[in-house]
């Protein structure tokens, strides 16, 4: 797979996730609660990767393992990128790390050094969890899709 088609693939890839994640968020977060919003965001991660699979099968099978770890990786990274930016862009972020943290630990007082850290250590587990999740649904989205697309 040259370079060119990897970058398409993971350039698809965001399009797709962007298009149909907010419907399937919505659908989840209406049927089952707001905690259904992540049902929304791994069911997306999957089927983006599933249809990318099926529409670059063909690049895919010259080196299936190669490529689709390639791809993986490369959205993977794109979405670390996201993951850094995005609590930057929400206002209540920072809120609700202390808000966590003095749950689990009622009556500590921080610094704001110390808070900084806490909140940097929360956007890293945010970070780990995107990018984890990213690494196996997209996996197997991509494996699943290109299997479903044989090349003649």
């Amino acid at each position: 797979m040259k370079f060119g088609d990897l970058a398409l693939a993971v350039a698809l890839l965001a399009v797709i996730f962007a298009l149909i994640a907010f419907p399937l968020e919505t659908v989840f977060v209406y049927a089952l609660g707001l905690w259904a919003y992540d049902v929304g965001v791994f069911l997306a991660l999957f089927l983006s990767a599933l249809i990318v699979g099926c529409i670059f099968a063909g690049q895919i099978w010259e080196a299936r393992r190669k490529a689709i770890a390639k791809i993986t990786v490369l959205w993977a990274a794109f979405l670390m990128v996201l993951a850094v930016i995005v609590p930057g862009g929400i206002a209540d972020w920072g809120a609700m790390a202390k808000e966590e943290f003095l749950a689990g630990n009622p009556g500590t007082t921080l610094s704001t050094a110390e808070w900084v850290n806490w909140e940097m250590m929360y956007m890293d587990a945010f970070m780990f969890l995107l990018v984890a999740l990213a690494l196996v649904l997209s996996f197997v989205g991509l494996y699943v899709g290109s299997a479903l697309r044989k090349p003649k």
